[in-house]
Formats: structure tokens, sequence, C-alpha cells
């Protein structure tokens, strides 16, 4: 069985991040969607709170698990029976990350590969990261996300900004 993991904060969702696993579970038997807490990151959502929003979005598929982790990524993968990590790319300044990282990750296990799976050039400047600072200003949010989590993430940032 060919299992990928799509690694990422995911902090919210968005359409972009869908629309590569949706693809990735095309290609692979089984796609393990492992939420990470980024260390680097503000977080909006707690990794409960993305797990739930996650399997709001992606629970009708059979091929596609939603997954937490810490911890190096090739380690997660060698529990999970995952040889491939499914990585999405927008532009060519996430080329060059994700090419340090596939190397990286070679490095530490050499079992693991890469793939890279460009995104459909409608989501190519969607981030969680914009997603946010435009919900932070009561912006809409309508074309970035699945419709199923919109109402939650209005929430979240609503109680952010009244803290």
């Amino acid at each position: 069985m060919r299992i990928a993991v799509y690694p990422g904060s995911f902090d919210p969702l968005t359409l972009g991040h869908l629309d590569i696993i949706l693809r990735g579970a095309k290609v692979f038997d089984k796609v393990i969607v492992a939420v990470l807490s980024n260390i680097q990151k503000n977080s909006l959502f707690t990794v409960e709170e993305r797990l739930g929003m996650i399997n709001k979005v992606l629970g009708k598929y059979d091929n596609i698990e939603v997954r937490s982790f810490e911890g190096l990524l090739v380690d997660f993968m060698e529990e999970a029976g995952a040889g491939i990590i499914l990585k999405g790319l927008r532009a060519v300044s996430d080329f060059d990350y994700e090419l340090q990282m596939a190397h990286i990750n070679k490095e530490l296990s050499k079992d693991v590969e890469t793939v890279l799976m460009m995104t459909n050039p409608k989501y190519s400047y969607i981030s969680s990261s914009n997603i946010k600072q435009i919900v932070h200003f009561n912006g809409d949010i309508t074309n970035f996300v699945p419709e199923e989590i919109l109402d939650e993430i209005y929430i979240k940032a609503e109680r952010k900004r009244r803290k």
C-alpha cells in the first residue's frame, strides 16, 4: 500500500490544502493529513481544534486519515508505515524550502521520498497566514477556506480579538 503523509500546521485548512489532499488521494492508496504543532508559528487554533475542523471537511473520504504528531516527521512516518511525503508548491520560493526539507528528510531516513505537487493556480496566493490576517480584520475569507469550517474560523477570530 502506498501511503503518503501530507504534513502541515493547517491553521486553518485552506482550499489550497484541500486541493493537494484530494489530488493526492487520487494518486496514493492513502493520504494521512499530519497536523503538527509548529513552534515557530502563532497558532489561531489548538491542534485538537484543527483536527476537528479537518475531519469535518474530510471525514467522508475512506482513504484520507487525519492525525496529529510531534517530533520528527520521519519518525511519524515510520510509525504510520508511510514512505512518501506529499507537499504542495505555490511558488518558486516554496520550492527552495521544500527542496532543503526533502534533502534533510532523506538524510534522516533513506526510506522516505518526497513528492512535490504543484498547486492549482487559482489557489497559489492562499496561505493560512493570509487567512488569519484577513479574518483578524473582519475580512471575507469565503473564497479561501472550505465552507464547512467558515463559522468556526470567524468565531475563533472574534474571540481572539476580544482578548
